[in-house]
């Protein structure tokens, strides 16, 4: 990951300064910049390998920032870290569903943002792959193309929205799903599911799965993910 570069947006001066000095400790690059303009001026200029945003800045706002990066050809593919403060669960999940790939709450510590930086990274770097390819995932199988899944090498009987939830999920471990991404993921020609039936299913899949369902997290007012 050394190299790498890192557009800070922030516009606390310590907490950038923080950022910054625990970033190139790891080798990493990095610029700052303390508000949505010096921001999207910076990211346009030259594209970085992953963009820290704070999502209270002056000017334009850090999910503003956010849109406009996402639209545009050359910065659509930057991994975006939301940084918030508590309380911002609704901007967290705007933030996800504009495709801002992750979020940290303040305070944070140096361990945790190495940690998230790197896992972002990461993902970014792994091969779309083929569609049909079995996901595994510890004790849990997943095979699309049969679409069978094998829980401590016990086929679990799935329906159709409980499958692609699973898959969903599994196949980009450790990210974060709204129930809205959720929704427009699954959705099928002559298929409807709502936001709240997606807790619905959720909970049938944890039953099913037995212990191999604890890996499905609750990420509290935000909505899903797979863990590790």
């Amino acid at each position: 990951m050394a190299g790498r570069t890192i557009l800070a947006i922030e516009d606390e001066e310590d907490i950038l300064e923080l950022i910054s000095f625990n970033l190139s400790k790891e080798g990493y690059q990095v610029r700052g910049a303390g508000s949505g303009e010096e921001a999207l001026r910076l990211a346009r200029a030259a594209p970085p390998d992953l963009i820290l945003l704070d999502l209270m800045l002056p000017g334009i706002d850090g999910l503003d920032v956010c849109r406009f990066l996402k639209r545009e050809v050359s910065t659509r593919d930057v991994p975006i870290i939301m940084v918030t403060a508590k309380g911002e669960e609704t901007d967290i999940v705007s933030g996800l569903e504009l495709g801002a790939d992750d979020y940290l709450t303040k305070p944070f510590s140096p361990k945790v943002l190495l940690a998230r930086v790197r896992a972002v990274l990461r993902r970014h770097e792994l091969p779309l792959g083929d569609e049909t390819a079995t996901v595994n995932i510890r004790n849990l199988v997943i095979d699309p193309g049969r679409r069978r899944v094998l829980a401590d090498s016990e086929p679990v009987e799935l329906t159709y929205s409980e499958f692609q939830i699973l898959l969903l999920l599994a196949r980009r471990a450790g990210w974060v799903f709204t129930r809205y991404q959720i929704v427009d993921a699954i959705r099928g020609d002559d298929y409807a599911v709502t936001e709240r039936s997606v807790d619905v299913h959720i909970a049938a899949l944890r039953k099913k799965l037995g212990p191999a369902g604890e890996m499905i997290e609750t990420v509290r007012g935000v909505g899903y993910r797979m863990g590790g």
